[in-house]
């Protein structure tokens, strides 16, 4: 079992995050310690790894929400949760084609700089020896 703290630390999320998914219901079945703490199971740090990847390749958290609420209810919505998941890979690839289109020029930009930035210091390293 691990505390908020610990599993702050482990997910680089903060306590107002985890407060927040657990009462939006992405994460809703954090136990409690005898004392009201929070516990976080195993099984809840794969929810939340599962939680963060989606948000961090852009599901929304009301999909999120969706897809998590779906996992609760079993293998009964397998085919809508791989629709869903279809559906957000198909997402996140078009935006790394996208990303990659970007960081093509960026570097050919970079590069024509880069040359730009030696014939001028070359230039200017002729004029100071002149």
């Amino acid at each position: 079992m691990y505390t908020i703290r610990e599993v702050c630390e482990k997910t680089g999320l903060t306590a107002h995050t985890l407060r927040y998914y657990e009462k939006e219901k992405l994460l809703p079945s954090v136990g409690r310690s005898a004392g009201g703490f929070r516990q976080y199971s195993d099984e809840d740090m794969e929810k939340l790894a599962m939680i963060c990847c989606l948000k961090n390749t852009g599901m929304s958290l009301q999909e999120i929400a969706q897809f998590m609420a779906l996992a609760r209810e079993g293998d009964s919505t397998l085919q809508a949760r791989c629709e869903m998941l279809k559906k957000h890979r198909e997402s996140v690839l078009e935006r790394m084609e996208e990303m990659q289109r970007y960081l093509d020029k960026v570097t050919r930009k970079y590069d024509f700089y880069s040359k730009r930035l030696i014939e001028y210091e070359q230039q200017q390293k002729s004029l100071q020896n002149s």
